[in-house]
Formats: structure tokens, C-alpha cells, sequence
């Protein structure tokens, strides 16, 4: 089997194992919004997603809920009647039907054409996307409706070879987590394996890898590519609209890991300031900030 097969295998049996953490409420001193009068926040789940509202991102919609966000659940292809409602859109690891057991390749695009147009058109006119891809397949399922915004997903896992658990910290301090009032009073970002990608001149870098950190392609070469100045997160005005990018959806769950029910992601300790982060994201897409 070759390096990125075997890698994506562990990771696939270790993400098998993870449930939400139901239990985990982070302090909000002042919610941006009354309680339920907030914007609507549509998280798709009508692509095979692997995190959903009632399953994964159970916490990132009740962490949502107590800013003041409506958040619904959204079962319906992408259309202008379907996104209508919505003043922000979701989408977090979404696949393939044929990807949805066989993480092995080709990683084919979550997305009909008419879904990125349509995705696309809402965003020119207003709306609001957060758009969430990982590792490979689900970069690779992202990377046409990526595209249509100028974002390039790169269909591999990054990962810092000294250190194969797969946990990245961008700090303030050594540049890696950039200037932004996205990240104003944030010393740093937690992540936990996911994609690299670039954007074009119009995105604004808050997650940027540093030289440590690789990507392992699908390619016959086994050797990993370095991603030194690739992206995790961005920030991206469109016509009227706004969009984030992650190349890593477990910074913004809060999961229990394994047997051992180890906490990863915003209730992960190494995590402490990922939920003000996510408040922030979102507060920057609905024009809070």
C-alpha cells in the first residue's frame, strides 16, 4: 500500500471512532445576537457529509444557537429557491456517493455543476459560505466549488512529518496565524490534520503554514511536497458576499476521540481559543465584525 493510502486508512479507522462531545459549552460573555433573532445559518447536509448538525457538529450549531444564530439543518441540493432563506451556508466535509465508503481514489466532486453555480450566484448576491474541506477525499470533493471562487484545494494530507498526530498550533508569535480582526485577541489556532490550499489575490491568510509541514499527495512519488506558505484558513470577499476557507473541519467540532474517548478539537486543551475563532468567522460572515 502506498504511504498516503496507509496514512488516510489510520485516519479513517481513527475518525470512525469519533462521537460528539455533548457536554461541551464554552463561555460566551456577550452574545452577538438575542437569543434565536440571529441570522440563518444552513449547515448542508445533503452532500454525504461526514460532519452534520445532529452528528459531528453537534457543538459548532449549539455554540452557534448561543451566540443568538438560527441554524438549520439542510437536506436540499444546492438551488436559489434553497439557499433563498439562508444568510450563511456550511459546508463541511462533503462528499461523493461513491467516496462515502472508499476513501481511496479517484475523489470525485461532492457537487453537480449546477450546485457551484448556484452557490456561487448567492454568494455574488449577498450570501454568506463557510466552506470546510479536509483531508483527502474530502478536498478533493470540495474542489470544483472551490475553484468557482478562486480557492485551490490541494488533494493531499498536511501534516508535519516529526509529528504524525496530525495536531498543528498557528501562533501570533511565529507568524503562522496572521493579523486580522477575525483573530484580534487569538494567540493561536489549533488543527488536527487536514488539507493545505491557496488563494488568489483577493484572499486574506489567517491560517499559513510554516516550513515544517508537508503534504502527502496522490502521486507515485512517495516523497511528501512541502506547503511552506500554503493555507488552512482565508477569508475571501466576493460581489456582495463572503467567504471563509478551512482546509481542517475537527478546529471547529468538539469530539471524543477513540477508546479512550480522548477530546479533540475545541475541547481539545491545546484548542482553548478555537471557539472564540469560530465565533469570530462567523461574526466577520454576518457582518458583526
Amino acid at each position: 500500500m502506498r504511504p498516503l493510502l496507509l496514512l488516510m486508512a489510520v485516519v479513517a479507522a481513527l475518525e470512525a471512532q469519533q462521537v460528539a462531545d455533548t457536554a461541551f459549552r464554552p463561555p460566551i460573555e456577550k452574545p452577538a445576537y438575542p437569543a434565536g433573532k440571529g441570522p440563518l445559518v444552513l449547515i448542508d447536509e445533503a452532500h454525504f457529509n461526514f460532519h452534520t448538525a445532529t452528528g459531528r457538529y453537534l457543538p459548532f450549531a449549539e455554540l452557534l444557537r448561543r451566540d443568538g444564530y438560527v441554524v438549520h439543518e439542510s437536506a436540499k441540493r444546492f438551488t436559489a429557491e434553497a439557499l433563498r432563506a439562508g444568510r450563511v451556508l456550511v459546508i463541511s466535509n462533503a462528499l461523493n456517493e461513491k467516496n462515502q465508503k472508499d476513501w481511496k481514489p479517484p475523489h470525485l466532486t461532492a457537487f453537480t455543476g449546477e450546485e457551484v453555480a448556484a452557490v456561487r450566484d448567492w454568494v455574488a448576491g449577498g450570501g454568506s459560505l463557510l466552506l470546510i474541506a479536509d483531508h483527502p477525499p474530502f478536498s478533493g470533493a470540495a474542489e470544483d466549488l472551490g475553484e468557482s471562487f478562486g480557492v485551490r484545494f490541494s488533494n493531499g494530507v498536511a501534516l508535519n512529518p516529526k509529528d504524525r498526530s496530525g495536531r498543528l498550533v498557528f501562533r501570533r508569535s511565529d507568524g503562522t496565524l496572521r493579523d486580522h480582526p477575525v483573530t484580534k485577541g487569538i494567540d493561536e489556532v489549533a488543527t488536527f490534520t487536514g488539507s493545505s490550499f491557496q488563494v488568489d489575490a483577493a484572499g486574506q491568510p489567517l491560517l499559513v503554514f510554516g516550513p515544517d509541514v508537508y503534504s502527502w499527495a496522490e502521486q507515485n512519488d512517495p516523497k511528501p511536497l512541502p506547503v511552506k506558505g500554503h493555507l488552512q484558513g482565508a477569508l475571501l470577499p466576493f460581489g456582495k458576499g463572503r467567504v471563509a476557507v478551512f482546509g481542517e473541519a475537527a478546529m471547529f467540532s468538539a469530539q471524543l476521540a477513540g477508546p479512550d474517548k480522548l477530546p479533540m478539537g475545541m475541547n481539545a486543551p491545546i484548542a482553548r481559543q478555537n471557539p472564540q475563532f469560530l465565533l469570530n468567522v462567523m461574526h466577520w460572515l454576518t457582518g458583526v465584525l
